[in-house]
This record gives structure tokens, sequence and C-alpha cells, in this order.
């Protein structure tokens, strides 16, 4: 009969092999309890659409096995990290994290991208919201097939349900083929900040911001009024799109926030008859951005009439068609983008772990500095005393 004690050893030897930390120190193992011979615990993984999900499982078994257990419950379940200082955000503290899709130009199929995204990441079982911070030229509503303006309860706007994905947009306030979106930029950052505060977003694993083209109002509020666990940035491959996004990249680093990586939107033309790969826009732009920023490359996604299809008639390939190969590219760019906020959630327990350490120990060193002053004083009280019965006994 094993231990817990040597369940726990062996799960120890278990790396996320992301994170590269061990499960158990972790927090992933829970609820772990022998009864009659049989083992039972949860594998609590850190999101439902990490990449390899399947491999820990796969290890948690085989080391169970190693050790000869065979009657084995486990559970696997899966709780998102949370990626920024939710503590210091008192605007959404429900939000685990934010992430803002930005461009350096527009045309590049961001919004594309954030729509596949969130639709992606719902599927997998997150929660998910989506917020069209593109003012002037909404286009989410359309993408998705939703017509319906949100309603408001209790003075919140109430976001629209789409394939599990909750929805806001400038696009539910005016109908888009009649009216243009005509704001100074003030008014621009009073609408994202609106749709920040004065929308019922509930408990989030993911809120996706597609955010308008450039470096304007929208995305110097979106950064000044929350914590943002990071920025994806979309560029396709020619240069003139690579030029302009590493602008985007160079705002954000000064506003100190991370970016998660760089998405190469049209990266190529698949021919339907040969399969050869044609590069109607260049080749390497989304590369040259990372090897430049030192970010991640998070994938290509190629220039499809289905991709083009689905987003006009308001069903989004990763939807209507699941299974196809430009499906399957938006899963494997999701489940990237799942892994990397992962990390990046692990660096920021890290930071505030060490910022706790470092707050306690200074703590305590103010408080032996405290009890030494106060013995000090104490003897200097003593000798004031002494020296004063001797001055009365000399006298």
């Amino acid at each position: 009969m094993v231990s817990i004690e040597q369940i726990m050893a062996k799960l120890q030897t278990i790396e996320d092999p992301e994170l590269h930390k061990d499960i158990v120190s972790m927090g992933m193992i829970k609820d772990l309890a022998i009864n009659d011979g049989k083992v039972g615990f949860t594998l609590e993984l850190t999101t439902p659409a990490c990449p390899f999900n399947s491999e820990i499982e796969e290890s948690v078994r085989n080391s169970m096995m190693d050790l000869g257990i065979k009657d084995l419950d486990l559970k696997v379940t899966a709780r998102v990290m949370e990626g920024r200082s939710i503590s210091m955000d008192e605007l959404l503290p429900g939000v685990k994290n934010i992430i803002a899709i930005a461009s350096g130009k527009g045309g590049v199929g961001k919004t594309t991208v954030s729509v596949n995204l969130a639709l992606t990441l719902a599927k997998t079982g997150a929660k998910v919201g989506l917020l069209d911070a593109d003012i002037y030229g909404p286009s989410v509503p359309l993408m998705l097939g939703l017509k319906n303006a949100p309603e408001v309860i209790n003075n919140k706007i109430e976001p629209v349900l789409a394939q599990g994905v909750k929805v806001i947009s400038m696009g539910f306030f005016y109908e888009q083929s009649q009216q243009a979106g005509i704001y100074r930029g003030p008014i621009v950052a009073g609408i994202v900040k609106q749709f920040l505060t004065d929308v019922n977003w509930g408990e989030l694993d993911y809120l996706i911001i597609d955010l308008p083209p450039g470096t304007g109002d929208a995305p110097l509020t979106l950064a000044q009024t929350i914590p943002i666990t990071g920025i994806i940035i979309v560029t396709t491959p020619q240069d003139v799109a690579m030029n302009v996004a590493v602008k985007a990249v160079g705002m954000f680093n000064k506003l100190n926030v991370p970016i998660i990586g760089v998405i190469e939107n049209m990266s190529y033309l698949e021919c339907q008859h040969c399969n050869n790969k044609i590069a109607i826009f260049g080749t390497g732009g989304g590369q040259k951005v990372s090897d430049q920023f030192n970010v991640p490359f998070i994938g290509e996604i190629p220039l499809h009439q289905q991709i083009m299809s689905g987003s006009d008639s308001g069903n989004p390939v990763t939807i209507s068609e699941p299974n196809n190969t430009q499906a399957v590219i938006f899963d494997k760019i999701a489940r990237t983008v799942a892994g990397r906020i992962s990390i990046i959630a692990s660096e920021l327990q890290d930071q505030e772990k060490a910022e706790n350490e470092q707050s306690k120990a200074e703590n305590e060193q103010s408080k032996a500095e405290n009890e030494q002053s106060k013995a000090e004083n104490e003897q200097s009280k003593a000798e004031n005393e002494q020296s004063k019965e001797q001055s009365v006994n000399t006298a």
C-alpha cells in the first residue's frame, strides 16, 4: 500500500512543460485521498485551453502506474490563472485576464482574429467576453450575426451572448449601414471606459478587447484605466504592415503592458488544386516583429475564402466548420495564447510572492529595530536612574 507522501513525491517529479514548475508546487493536485486501496484526486490544470493538458494527464496516470496503483479515480478540471493584478482593479474584479488585440494599421484582419480567438477559447470551456472597442468601425456584431441591441438591467448593460461569448459593441447602438461613427478622441476614450465600467461582464476567464488600429485614444485609455494581462499584435507579412506594427509594440512597451505575442494574418494562399502556398503579401513580417522585440511568434493564419465568407455571413469558420484546416489553425493559436497567459500569470504570482516576502522581511527588520530602540531606551532610562541615585548618595 502506497502512502499519500509517496504519491505526492512521485507527482512532484512531473513538470508543466510551459511553466517549468512541478504540478504539486503549482497547486494542481487537489483532494488526494486513499480509501480501501483506491486512490483518488483532482488534477486542476491552469486553463482548459492549455496545449499540454493531455500530456500532463498522461504523465500523471503513468506515474501512478509506476507506483503500482491500479485503482485510480482521477478527475481532470481546469481553473484559469489570473494574469493581472485583480486586487488593483476596482472596475473589473471578476475578470481574470484581459487580452487586447492590436494592430498598427487597419485591414490586417484584427477583428477576424479577435472573434475566432474568443469563440475557440469559449469552446474549450473557458468563460469568455468580447469587447469591440473599434468605435469608428465596429464589425463584431456583423461577424457574429448579431442584430438585437443589448438590454439594460439595474443601470448595467447586459452583453449579448453569442456561442457562449459575452459580446458588447458600439455596433449595437446604431445602424451601421446608415450612420457613421464620428467621434473625437475624448469621446472615444469615454465610450471605451463606459464599456469597461457599465457592462455587466460578471465572472470571466478571458476578456478579449478588439482595439481600433493605430496608437490613439482607445488603447491609451485601456492601458491607463485597468491592469491588462497583455497585448496580441496582428500583422500581415508585408513590410508596410510590419513597420506600422512595430510602432504599436513600441507604444505598449512604453506603457509597460506585456506583449503576449505576434500573429501573422493572411500569411499565404493555399492553392486548391496543387496545395502550394502562395505568398501573396510577401513573407516574414510577423517573424521580423517577433525577432526585433524578442516576443513569441504565435502563428500564421492563411488567406482563405472560408474565413472571409464565414465572417461576412455571421457564421465564423471556427463554428461553421470546426474540423477544417482553418479552424484547426485558430484552435492551435488559441491554445498557444492560453499557454502564454498562464506563463504571464505564473510570473506575476512569483513577482507578487517576492514582493510580499520582501515586505515581510522589511517589517521584521523594522520590528527588530523597534525592539532594539526600545531596549536602548530602557537601558538609557536605567542608566539615568543609576546616575541620579549616585548623585543623591554623593550629596
